[in-house]
C-alpha cells in the first residue's frame, strides 16, 4: 500500500509523512524531490506551475508509486491538487491493480493557518504568495481520509492509524 499525503504547501505533508512512514514501517518519499530543476526554479521565481509542468513531474511519480508498491508500500508527501493528478498517480502505471493500493490522505486546513505556517518556515523554494495558486487549484477529493491540521502532527498520525485500523473492518468510514 502507498499512502499519498497531500493538500496545499504548508499543511505538513511532510512532517505527518515522516511520522506516519516511521510508525508505520516504510519508506518516506518527498514528491518536491522529484520536480525537475526548471520546476524548481519557476516556483523560486514566484511563477506557479501548471498542468503541462506537472505531467511529467506526475508520470514519474507514478512509476516510483508502482516500484513502492511492489517493493511493499511507502508514503509520499505529495500536493496531489487536482483530480486528474490523483487520477494519473493512481493509475498511470503499468499495473490496473495499483489504484486499489493507493490510498490519499488530504491534510486540511484553512488558508489562513496555512499561510501563517509558511511564513514561519525557512529553506523551502515556494514563497507564501502562492498559495493563493495552490488553493486556486485544488479540488478536494471525495475518495480521501480527510484530517484536519489544526492539532499537533503526532495527533494527526495516531488518529490516521487508528482510522485505518478502523477503516479494515468500515472501509467509508472518515476521519474529520
Amino acid at each position: 500500500m502507498v499512502f499519498i499525503v497531500m493538500g496545499v504547501s504548508g499543511c505538513g505533508k511532510t512532517t505527518v509523512g515522516q511520522l506516519l512512514a516511521k510508525e508505520i514501517n516504510i519508506p518516506f518519499y518527498d514528491a518536491d524531490d522529484f520536480h525537475p530543476k526548471d520546476n524548481v526554479e519557476k516556483m523560486q521565481n514566484g511563477l506557479p506551475l501548471n498542468d503541462d509542468d506537472r505531467k511529467p513531474w506526475l508520470t514519474l511519480l507514478a512509476k516510483n508509486i508502482s516500484d513502492w508498491n511492489k517493493s511493499g508500500g511507502a508514503v509520499l508527501a505529495c500536493s496531489a491538487l487536482k483530480k486528474s493528478y490523483r487520477y494519473l498517480l493512481k493509475t498511470g502505471s503499468d499495473s490496473p491493480e495499483l489504484s486499489k493500493q493507493v490510498r490519499f490522505i488530504y491534510l486540511k486546513g484553512s488558508k489562513e493557518l496555512i499561510y501563517k505556517r509558511l511564513l514561519n518556515r525557512s529553506h523551502h523554494y515556494m514563497p507564501p504568495d502562492l498559495l493563493e495558486s495552490q488553493f486556486r487549484d485544488l479540488e478536494e477529493p471525495h475518495d480521501a481520509l480527510y484530517v484536519q491540521i489544526d492539532q499537533e502532527p503526532q495527533k494527526i498520525v495516531h488518529d490516521i492509524i487508528d482510522h485505518l485500523e478502523e477503516s479494515k473492518s468500515n472501509p467509508h468510514s472518515q476521519l474529520e
